[in-house]
């Protein structure tokens, strides 16, 4: 008897759907080892330590809005250490949200960012400072809290948001406005002892030493008045 052709095609489509499966898991397994092998080289170059994954990150610093996101939170890659005699902390985060589609079939997606924590001597109150987009300026047209300052450029490029007004404009006086003007791609949080950069994606490590400055930049650009009232 000859072979069934549709038997042939089905096989051999299910065969190399099996192929591609198993290319793309080994193919993100050694993209993270690579990752996680480039994170310990920098650490070993910028004097930090490096540990490869910590789920007590979220706890730590879960004051911070943009860590309390979906559930399953945790940090990936993690650098910590001293820059400038600060305290600092970088690295990927995970989270995981849920929905239903039309079905009713639960849907789960895992959302990877990376994170930059620096650590100061202030007890701040919260402020967001973050790119504006249309979306935000829906929000806003409905009530949603938002700062303005006497540049219009930096009103419409930045949402600033903070119950303590005052602590706003002491922050995003004129050399942090015009800093931030130059780097759009900036979302900030400041609270507690804590400033922290974000962005909606995880950088490449070539990335992080120049990010890095930039945190370093946004705290020199504090006033010292605030730290010595």
């Amino acid at each position: 008897m000859g072979s069934n052709p549709q038997n042939y095609t089905f096989f051999l489509v299910f065969g190399l759907f099996l192929v591609l499966f198993i290319a793309l898991i080994v193919g993100g397994w050694m993209y993270e080892r690579r990752r996680r092998q480039k994170f310990q080289a920098l650490a070993d170059r910028l004097g930090l330590r490096y540990r490869r994954k910590d789920p007590y990150i979220a706890q730590r610093f879960q004051f911070l809005d943009r860590l309390c996101r979906g559930s399953d939170r945790y940090a990936l890659n993690i650098l910590e250490g001293e820059r400038q005699e600060r305290p600092v902390c970088i690295f990927d985060f995970h989270y995981a949200t849920h929905s239903t589609d039309s079905k009713g079939r639960r849907k789960t997606e895992h959302h990877y960012f990376s994170c930059f924590v620096l650590e100061h001597e202030l007890a701040a109150p919260e402020l967001l400072i973050f790119p504006e987009n249309v979306l935000h300026r829906i929000r806003k047209a409905f009530g949603l809290p938002d700062i303005d300052f006497e540049s219009n450029e930096f009103s419409r490029a930045f949402v600033v948001q903070c119950k303590d007004k005052r602590f706003a404009y002491d922050i995003c006086h004129t050399r942090m406005m015009a800093y931030l003007l130059a780097h759009r791609d900036l979302s900030i949080e400041i609270e507690r002892n804590c400033l922290s950069i974000s962005f909606d994606r995880r950088l490449k490590v070539a990335e992080i030493p120049q990010r890095l400055e930039q945190l370093l930049e946004i705290r020199d650009l504090f006033p010292n008045y605030l730290f010595h009232p």
